[in-house]
This record gives structure tokens, C-alpha cells and sequence, in this order.
């Protein structure tokens, strides 16, 4: 009798371990793998069950959950009464994924972060519903708005970034075209599928936040680094300083010369830095380069955070960089913000708002505070140097000379009654064919700049106006003016 018994003991046994086995496997191993399955609904209705945070930009409400009361199966609907003025910062949250501000504060928004789990436990105990937190933006909605509206009536493709010199603070960014993400939140699978497989294929890539995720040649905007490194190397230089400025520079070891835009002079043959950043002059801004050397030139860039370690606003930011080291004509070229020179829009608006700041470059931050469903403060943004990008002399010097650009120069259509603008026109060599591109940067007041502004605006020449200051510089104009207002 012992025997049988044994045996169906250890039988039980055996199986009794095989089954926590399972178990264990299934809740350990296989944990992540089931639950990423896409046949696993439990996932979308877990995703719709908590009410998520908002995302407010001030007083404006960008994106919310509302209580549709119509299944119980996904109770909260994300809304985006934003649109496609913000969709570029606050992505969209989908039966599958998110993006953008919704994926970068998915923790906070959700409810699920560490840093709720006070607010959690005391909802427990209450027996009220857990809530997400609300994530308020540093944006202002009336620069953002602007900014939207001046790039779309354009009717070309672009993005512009504004910053708050002295914090950093980016108080607009816009790119265009952008989408509306209100049909890519609808809990519907099959049908956010279809919305966004349509956006995907767009071939204007509406999708893309160009002020970010795309980088460009710069163009005449990067002559202010340019600058920036030769009043660094030799402080008694100013704005009146004499340098070479020839109608046309020879490029070392080619049979290729340079020349000023549309072959115009540049004095005779010498000019003032001041006078040759009025006109974007080619061949004094080449030369200085070749002179200076790229480590040099690569030294002072970095100082502006280019090339520098990757920026997360807390959005990820494409790198910028002046491209391998080459020969001297190749650095010519750079020198000029062409050749292998790639710029974000938001790192051209870290340079303007280094220049403005008296050389010190503050790290940009989209997020101004986090609060818990209660008004509970979880986080707040504390302003933080990214770096001295130039000298407080040096920096006095360029503001001078922007100045200058703006009231006798080539960006004369970015002039503010009343108020003292600085800028910087660029145009940059596109695809093959194309049309160039148009850049501007600036910053206002001159005196004690609130904003400063970079934008590009794709294939940005019109009526054989090949320049920043006929297509951009009236757009940042209306962002500067909007800000200035306030």
C-alpha cells in the first residue's frame, strides 16, 4: 500500500511543480513579452481606465481626458483642443503608443511614476480614483500662436523656436505642416491605425517637429560663431575693425573661387566687421575661418552647444555639429554654414539667445511645473547654464553688430517700432534645384532681450528673394512682437 501511495505523492508532487514552474516562468520570463502582445487587450483597456493628466500651456488646456460616460470599457477619451498649433510638442496618446510630451511625461501623465506614489496611497485610503499629474508647459500661447500663424501663411515648410534668454524657457516652438491629433487618440485601433498610416505617407512629412528633429545647413546665420571665435581670439578687435573682404576669395587647392551673394562686392576689397555681417559678405567670414582653424572654430561652437552632449527639452533633439574636420576649403565653407554644417532650428535659437544673455548660454526646458490631480507640486523647472559660450565684452560687440543688421542691413523687415531688434539673415544652399533656404535668428530687446528667435522656412525664396530677411525675418517679427506685448 505504501508503494501506490508513494508513487501518487511524487506524482503530485511532480506536477505541483511543474505547475508553479509555469507559473513562475510565465509572470517572470514571459511577463514583458505577453504583455507586449498585441492580441493582449487588457493592455488597451488599462490604458483608458486612469484619467490622465493634462498638459496646459498656462491658462490654455492642450490636452485633457474627458469622461465620454459611454463604455465602461475605456471610460477616458484624449482630446487635444490644442490641434495642430501644439500637436508638435504634445504628440498623441494611442490605443498602442505615444509621443512626443505625452511619451516623455507618460509617467507622470499616467499616474503610474514613483514620484505619485504618495498621491496614490492617499487615494487609496480616501477610496477616491487615481488621476495622472498635470504637466504645465513653458510655452506662451499667444508667441505659439503667432508663430503658427506666420509660418502657414507662408506656404512653405519650417520651424521657428523661441527662447527666454535669460532662463531659457521656450516660449514657442511650431513646425509646419503639422496634424491634428485628435483622430490618432481615438480608441479605436483599427481606425488610429488608418489616421496615422495616412499621415506617414504624407510626403510633406507632417509627423516631423523640424524644429527638433531635423537639422540644416545654416547658412549666413553661423557667421556670428564665426565671429564670435575672432573677437575671442583677439578682444581688441570691434565692431569698426578693418578685414579683408574681396569680391572673390580662391579656395586652397581647387579650381572653385567664392564669392559674395550675387556677386556683389563687399566693400573695396576691405570692410568693417560690422559692415560685412550688415551685408553677409562671404569672403571676409571665409577667410577668418581658414585663418582661425577648425579647432578653433569647433572649440567656440561647442561653447554654444554644438556638438556638445545630446539635448532632451525633455523631448530628444537631433544633433547639431560643424561636420569632420576637412581642408581649409572645406572649412571655408563651414565657416559660412555651409558644406558638412548641420543646425537644429532650436540650436540656432540657443545661439541668438547666448548672444542676448551676455555670452552665457542657459540650458532650453519645455516643462514649467508638474502637479499632482490635487495641485500638489511635484516638480518645477530650475533654470540651469548650459555654458559661457563668449566673453561679456565679446558678447556686447555681436549684439552691436545684429543690431546693426536689423537697422541698416539685410534684415531690415524685422524692425519693431520703438524697440531696439537684433538679428542675423541666412540663406542656405538646398537640394539640387530647389530654391535655398531662409534663416533668420534675433532677439529683442537689444538692451535687455526677453526673446530670441531662430526660424528656417524650407525653400525659402520667393520672387527671386533669396534671402532670410525677405521670407523669415517678418515672421519673427510677429513672435517678438507677440512676446514684447505681454
Amino acid at each position: 500500500m505504501n508503494g501506490p501511495l508513494k508513487r501518487v505523492a511524487v506524482a503530485c508532487l511532480l506536477m505541483f511543480g511543474l505547475l508553479m514552474f509555469n507559473v513562475n516562468y510565465l509572470q517572470a520570463v514571459k511577463a514583458d513579452k505577453l504583455s507586449a502582445d498585441a492580441r493582449n487587450n487588457r493592455n488597451f483597456y488599462n490604458r483608458y481606465e486612469i484619467e490622465r493628466g493634462r498638459i496646459t500651456a498656462g491658462d490654455k488646456v492642450l490636452a485633457e481626458s474627458v469622461d465620454t460616460g459611454v463604455n465602461k470599457d475605456f471610460r477616458f477619451e484624449r482630446r487635444y483642443p490644442g490641434g495642430k498649433v501644439y500637436a508638435p510638442i504634445t504628440g498623441f496618446f494611442a490605443p498602442e503608443s505615444e509621443r512626443d510630451m505625452e511619451h516623455a511625461e507618460n509617467g507622470l501623465l499616467s499616474g503610474s511614476s514613483a514620484d505619485l506614489m504618495l498621491r496614490r496611497g492617499i487615494d487609496l485610503f480616501s477610496g477616491k480614483k487615481t488621476k495622472g499629474a498635470n504637466v504645465d508647459l513653458t510655452i506662451d500661447p499667444e508667441a505659439q500662436q503667432a508663430a503658427y500663424e506666420a509660418l502657414s501663411a507662408s506656404g512653405k515648410k519650417g520651424a521657428l523656436v523661441a527662447i527666454e534668454p535669460k532662463t531659457g524657457a521656450i516660449r514657442a516652438m511650431v513646425s509646419v505642416p503639422s496634424y491634428d491629433p485628435n483622430p490618432l487618440a481615438k480608441p479605436n485601433k483599427a481606425d488610429v491605425n488608418k489616421a496615422y498610416n495616412k499621415l506617414d505617407k504624407d510626403g510633406d512629412k507632417p509627423l516631423l517637429n523640424r524644429a527638433i528633429e531635423r537639422t540644416y545647413p545654416p547658412g549666413s546665420t553661423f557667421k556670428v560663431v564665426t565671429l564670435a571665435a575672432l573677437l575671442e581670439k583677439d578682444d581688441s578687435l570691434g565692431p569698426e575693425s578693418q578685414v579683408d573682404a574681396p569680391q572673390v576669395l580662391d579656395l586652397p587647392n581647387t579650381t572653385h573661387d567664392l564669392p559674395n551673394y550675387a556677386g556683389e562686392s563687399c566693400g573695396t576689397g576691405r570692410a568693417t566687421l560690422s559692415f560685412a555681417l550688415e551685408l553677409s559678405c562671404n569672403t571676409p567670414f571665409a577667410k577668418m575661418g581658414m585663418d582661425l582653424g577648425y579647432d578653433t572654430l569647433k572649440d567656440q561652437a561647442e561653447k554654444f552647444g554644438i556638438g556638445g552632449e545630446p539635448l532632451s527639452i525633455p523631448l530628444p533633439v537631433a544633433g547639431s555639429g560643424i561636420g569632420p574636420k576637412e581642408d581649409d576649403a572645406a572649412l571655408a565653407m563651414t565657416s559660412i554654414g555651409q558644406r558638412n554644417n548641420q543646425m537644429t532650428p532650436l540650436q540656432m535659437a540657443m545661439v541668438a539667445a547666448g548672444i542676448a544673455n551676455n555670452g552665457v548660454v542657459m540650458k532650453p526646458y519645455l516643462v514649467n511645473k508638474i502637479a499632482d490631480a490635487e495641485g500638489g507640486e511635484i516638480e518645477s523647472a530650475d533654470p540651469t547654464e548650459l555654458s559661457e559660450a563668449v566673453s561679456e565684452d565679446t558678447a556686447r560687440k555681436l549684439r552691436e553688430m545684429m543690431v546693426n543688421v536689423v537697422e541698416k542691413g539685410t534684415a531690415g523687415a524685422a524692425k519693431i517700432p520703438g524697440v531696439s531688434v537684433g538679428g542675423k539673415t541666412g540663406t542656405a544652399e538646398n537640394a539640387p534645384g530647389k530654391p535655398p533656404h531662409a534663416w533668420f535668428i534675433s532677439f529683442a530687446p537689444a538692451e535687455d532681450p526677453k526673446i530670441a528667435v531662430a526660424l528656417i522656412v524650407e525653400s525659402g525664396s520667393a520672387g527671386g528673394e533669396a534671402t532670410g530677411g525677405h521670407t523669415a525675418a517678418p515672421i519673427a517679427k510677429s513672435v517678438m512682437e507677440a512676446v514684447l506685448r505681454r
